[in-house]
């Protein structure tokens, strides 16, 4: 990732490079970092170059056992291929919320980390974003991740809503969006929650939520918001078509929906 979203800090520790460490002695801990994905690692083990693998990085914990931190389908493809040790960097002493943290930072300046995968271990690691995302969702009983009736899909939407705005707003869009159209995975719309919560953060606070949410309903499902909102941000020309005009054009809407009946004196703008 070009630039992360989320603070990385360590407590000093030992680390020693260039340990051959036994494969079989290795474990994984997915709370730490993203789960293994088998078929990247025969991928891997395909066109495996011993020499070319160079070092993984691995964790001893006070109990003595040994997680695999980075490099997991290098080690999963070596095991594969049946070799029985591999070259690692070991750090010393850390616990699993710093296992996390350190798998953040060694994978901060590359591609290889997706945002849920990156959110997911920020949460184990404590990162103050993840976390206030996580409580706000759980108040919502609302996971993260995939599009369905009790989940979000929109995982940079809502990462980014709360860094921009706070938790507060997210929290505020979630119950306008839910009392307009229902839980229903159209409802979770990142274009659609962005636009929302757009609107709450600059007129929030001369707004009754639940009078927003059926202003909302009159002009439509949700279905119809996002596809207006694409129409609109299109019309704007290709330039302009991207995530944040959609969500400008549904900000638009909203401010048009919360104004119509109102006086003059009355309306936001």
């Amino acid at each position: 990732m070009a630039k992360s979203r989320f603070q990385y800090e360590l407590p000093d520790h030992r680390v020693e490079y260039g340990v051959e460490v036994e494969i079989d002695s290795l474990k994984i801990d997915e709370d730490a970092q993203r789960g293994l994905n088998q078929k990247r690692a025969k991928g891997i083990a395909d066109t495996l170059i011993v020499d070319a693998l160079g070092s993984i990085v691995i964790s001893e914990r006070a109990d003595g056992n040994r997680y695999v931190v980075d490099g997991m389908h290098r080690t999963e493809a070596c095991r594969l291929r049946g070799l029985r040790t591999i070259k690692a960097e070991v750090h010393y002493g850390l616990n699993q919320q710093q296992e996390a943290t350190l798998f953040l930072i060694k994978n901060r300046e590359s591609a290889k980390v997706g945002t849920l995968d990156e959110y997911k271990v920020g949460l184990t690691a404590g990162d103050a974003l993840c976390v206030s995302v996580d409580q706000v969702l759980r108040s919502h009983n609302l996971g993260l991740g995939s599009s369905s009736t009790n989940s979000v899909g929109a995982v940079s939407a809502v990462l980014r809503i709360t860094k921009q705005y706070g938790w507060e707003i997210l929290d505020r869009t979630l119950t306008v969006v839910e009392a307009a159209w229902g839980r229903d995975k159209e409802s979770w719309d990142g274009v659609i929650l962005g636009g929302v919560a757009m609107f709450l953060h600059r007129h929030g606070a001369s707004v009754d939520d639940y009078e927003l949410a059926k202003k909302m309903l009159k002009r439509g499902l949700a279905a119809r918001w996002r596809s207006e909102a694409l129409t609109r941000a299109s019309n704007g020309g290709y330039n302009n078509s991207g995530t944040g005009s959609r969500e400008s054009q549904c900000y638009q809407m909203v401010v048009d929906s919360w104004n119509k009946g109102r006086t003059a004196a009355n309306r936001v703008g």
